[in-house]
């Protein structure tokens, strides 16, 4: 594989770990707000981003692995494998800390609902 395809998958592997990682940030944002429908979503969202920026990783990967090209370790594409997986890790992160939120709001609820019924979010607490 030339240097400037494995760049042009670094930066597709990049951009769809940053899109991800966007939604996570806006993800853990949701679970603050108390707003676990959102927060799913946006989990979904980073997903599905990731998942784009995985295929195109195991695509490189079966090509090394099928003799067809060889990619070496470009920095850019080291660094795209790292931001790629660290992404998931937050992803796999934050969809516990969803669990364990809507588990501690659902005991709070039980004690003394704080919930607006307009917009299910908490006040006070």
């Amino acid at each position: 594989m030339e240097q400037d395809a494995a760049a042009s998958a670094a930066m597709q592997i990049l951009m769809g770990a940053g899109e991800a990682r966007k939604f996570v940030s806006e993800a853990i944002g949701a679970i603050a707000d108390w707003d676990y429908g959102l927060a799913t979503d946006y989990l979904a969202q980073a997903q599905e981003a990731l998942r784009e920026a995985h295929v195109v990783h195991t695509d490189i990967i079966q090509a090394e692995a099928g003799g067809a090209a060889a990619v070496g370790f470009p920095v850019l594409f080291s660094h795209a494998q790292d931001t790629m997986m660290t992404t998931d890790s937050e992803i796999r992160l934050v969809r516990k800390l969803l669990v364990v939120f809507r588990a501690v709001g659902e005991r709070l609820d039980a004690v003394a609902p704080h919930t607006d019924a307009t917009d299910g979010t908490r006040e006070n607490c």
